[in-house]
């Protein structure tokens, strides 16, 4: 694990009224249903409803496993709550819920491509609620349970499990269950600890609680080992007040009455009660090397700091993001959902998740990929005290517990569609993940280990107010608004923010370093036409010159501006105070992501008509931004033409930049000149064996920063993809210009992308 930590979080990284813009802007809600055949023609229309439909129709009546081929429900999970557990809120019923069923819905998309959608049963009566669901098994390939209270939640998993053919899985016991397994798994190798001798105390009765300890006895913790207290202490034998069945089944033969004695000579700690039922004094008395798992939501039961000032040999994972060893939901619940709905399991048993759990464990002892290591300034995380189980943003998950989850389907007899090839499983499964994500998520991270000072330009506008805010409790560094200080806060409090200690304030006008500045463009500019006064009123009045100067003089490290001028303004400015970089072409960059597919494209900023020499120069410079935002470059030299037809002036130079390439001995794949449609699909590409490129393209060069523009601009308006950029790319420092207007996310995420580097 990388030594320096990302900083804690003390207040929300995002205010009220900041989620509620985020759930209502646009179309409202995070879900959409999108067609996924053609309805352009009539034809269309008619295969896909009356009268092409009957065909499937009459298929699946005579043979009902069709429905997997001819539907969508072999990759469909309804998430299904009654909203009386809603995260930490409690029961606010089921419409409250709808939102963090949406999210949820979006999470299984996200990390393993399962399309879901969330159902939401205005019923607190365990029986109605049971009605309610059972019969939807023809619709879904696995139910989803959520947010759903103790006891009634074990009533009602149980019953829909034993009603229905299809996997029914309430994650808020199971997901974290799965996740701390995976942690103490690790814990207990790193400590030297024989699973069948170890003591576990567990405090917290609730779902999730309940679920940790059964699936420890099924991992091979002995029963009389495995201590459960609630609010009223330890649950022991012979107990009678605040019982139930299922705390039952884990109270044990003890003379121990509280937490507090439970826990000594105790090996392993599980909380999943509230915060500050761990104290210090409580840890005094655990065995060597106490493993504690804090889970807390939202704050942990004891801190890792107090722990480890108490203990230090301890070992501690919490439920946060902002500590080392997140115990987290998301390492779990996609995947395992993936490999059940793959081997169209009727169940989701015990047996799949210990595989899980194993398979998770097994991972965190391997050595991370490149992707992973470069959200970790400074060193690569490797398995140990701080590291027990995978970031969730591992490519390899998607590739890794699945297969494990299959094969533990059809080694149990749950699986109706065993996998054959489980080589050719997980190619398929890494194909299905989503790399848009996990570029900027990447990049916050690595932005959080090595945190920098941004200046926001325009810090009078309530968007970059807004974004700097966010900036800052996202932990991504200190931020600089560049405006009148009760203008600023003025903005600030009509728009219901706080500005913190982490935000400064600098009115260039009065700024102390005001002469130092004007003297060091006068410097710059006296043989350009400029005379001192010219440049003292450009720092003084133009917030861009002044943002410019404080980086240029390392007074901040980064820049974004372009909320109220247009970007080739905007650029003249600062480059009136930034050069470029010795031995860098200045070039504008955008990244498309679309569909999955993370795409560059340059130059879409600044060479109007490029030379061979000159489009040879933008797409190494392409390709190396591209490599420290994690892919590996594959170069198309994009033109009308495909490998010499038709031929025109512009293919020429095309073609000539691809030999220039050759020339230069380069270490990343590129191939030209090519059709845009010939180096995004590898069926086309196929047709030219010859090709250099062993895969479709993710760096494309324009030909002409026309063309550059305008198809980026074009595939953001109608091809449904997000475009960030152009991002500057060649400069001595890093500044990033986002488009006029930008909204606050656009705003962040250049910062992020400044901070990070990009740019300079």
């Amino acid at each position: 694990m990388a030594d320096k930590q990302p900083p804690r979080h003390e207040r929300p990284i995002f205010t009220d009224k900041e989620a509620l813009l985020y759930h209502s802007q646009g179309r409202p809600g995070k879900l959409a249903v999108v067609a996924t055949k053609p309805m352009a023609t009539q034809r269309d229309l008619s295969l896909a409803y009356s009268p092409g439909v009957a065909a499937p129709v009459l298929a699946i009546a005579e043979n009902p496993s069709l429905a997997l081929d001819y539907t969508v429900k072999g990759n469909l999970v309804a998430v299904i709550t009654n909203g009386t557990a809603i995260l930490g809120l409690g029961n606010l019923g089921a419409l409250a819920a709808k939102p963090v069923m949406e999210g949820k819905a979006t999470l299984f998309k996200r990390f393993a491509d399962i399309d879901s959608i969330d159902l939401e049963i205005d019923t607190q009566d365990p029986e109605e609620f049971i009605n309610a669901v059972r019969f939807l098994g023809p619709s879904f390939g696995a139910i989803n349970l959520e947010d759903i209270k103790a006891p009634e939640c074990f009533v009602i998993e149980e019953r829909l499990r034993a009603l229905m053919d299809i996997p029914v899985f309430h994650d808020d016991q199971h997901g974290t269950a799965i996740i701390a397994a995976a942690g103490f798994i690790n814990a207990l190798q790193l400590t030297g600890r024989d699973i069948k001798t170890a003591k576990l105390v567990c405090n917290g009765a609730g779902a999730a609680g309940i679920a940790c300890l059964d699936l420890a006895k099924a991992l091979g913790f002995a029963p009389q080992n495995v201590t459960l207290c609630d609010t009223r202490g330890v649950v022991y034998r012979g107990r009678a007040e605040g019982m139930n069945q299922w705390k039952s089944a884990h109270a044990v033969d003890t003379d121990a009455r509280t937490l507090t004695e439970a826990l000594e000579g105790s090996d392993i700690f599980i909380g999943l009660s509230v915060k500050g039922a761990l104290t210090p004094f409580m840890l005094k008395n655990m065995a060597s090397n106490p493993i504690i798992f804090a889970m807390a939501n939202p704050d942990p039961e004891i801190t890792p700091e107090e722990a480890l000032a108490a203990r230090p040999d301890a070992i501690v994972a919490t439920g946060r993001s902002d500590y080392p060893n997140q115990i987290n939901n998301v390492l779990g619940f996609p995947y395992i959902f993936r490999g059940a709905l793959d081997t169209h399991a009727k169940t989701i048993n015990m047996e799949m998740k210990i595989a899980a759990a194993h398979a998770l464990a097994e991972l965190a002892r391997e050595d991370v990929p490149d992707e992973v290591a470069n959200a970790y300034q400074g060193s690569r995380p490797r398995f140990g005290r701080e590291y027990l189980i995978p970031a969730p943003f591992d490519p390899r998950l998607i590739s890794v517990v699945p297969p494990a989850v299959a094969k533990a389907a059809m080694d149990s007899g749950v699986a109706r569609r065993p996998i054959v090839d489980m080589n050719h499983y997980r190619s398929e499964l890494s194909a299905r993940r989503d790399p848009v994500a996990g570029v900027m998520q990447t990049i916050f991270e690595r932005v959080r280990r090595d945190p920098k000072r941004v200046v926001f330009a325009e810090g009078e506008e309530e968007q970059v107010i807004h974004a700097a805010l966010a900036f800052v409790n996202q932990g991504l560094g200190r931020a600089i608004l560049i405006g009148r200080e009760d203008r600023v806060l003025q903005t600030a409090v009509a728009a219901g923010l706080e500005l913190g200690d982490q935000i400064e304030i600098h009115n260039a006008k009065l700024s102390s370093r005001n002469a130092v500045y004007a003297q060091f463009l006068f410097e710059r500019l006296q043989r350009k036409g400029y005379l001192f006064r010219d440049c003292q009123r450009l720092i003084n009045q133009d917030r861009n010159h002044f943002a410019a100067a404080m980086v240029a003089h390392g007074d901040a490290d980064a820049m974004v501006t372009g909320v109220t001028r247009n970007f080739s303004h905007a650029l003249e400015d600062v480059r009136r105070v930034i050069d470029p970089k010795p031995g860098h072409r200045l070039i504008g960059v955008s990244l498309v992501l679309a569909h999955g597919r993370v795409v560059m494209v340059a130059d879409t900023a600044i060479t109007e008509m490029p030379e061979a020499e000159a489009l040879a120069d933008i797409a190494i410079e392409t390709a190396s931004v591209a490599r420290r935002i994690g892919l590996e470059p594959r170069v198309a030299m994009l033109a009308f033409s495909t490998f010499g037809y038709p031929p025109g002036e512009r293919t020429a130079r095309v073609h000539q930049a691809v030999r220039i390439l050759d020339s230069r001995f380069l270490d990343f794949e590129y191939e030209g000149e090519m059709g845009a449609d010939i180096a995004l699909n590898k069926q086309a590409m196929s047709a030219y064996p010859f090709c250099r490129l062993k895969d479709t393209a993710n760096v494309l060069i324009m030909p002409a920063f026309h063309s550059a523009a305008i198809s980026t601009k074009m595939l953001q308006e109608l091809g449904d993809a997000t475009v960030l950029g152009p991002l500057i790319v060649g400069l001595d420092k890093p500044i990033q210009i986002v488009q006029l207007g930008a909204t606050d996310t656009d705003i962040v995420n250049m910062s992020a992308l400044a901070a990070f580097g990009i740019g300079g």
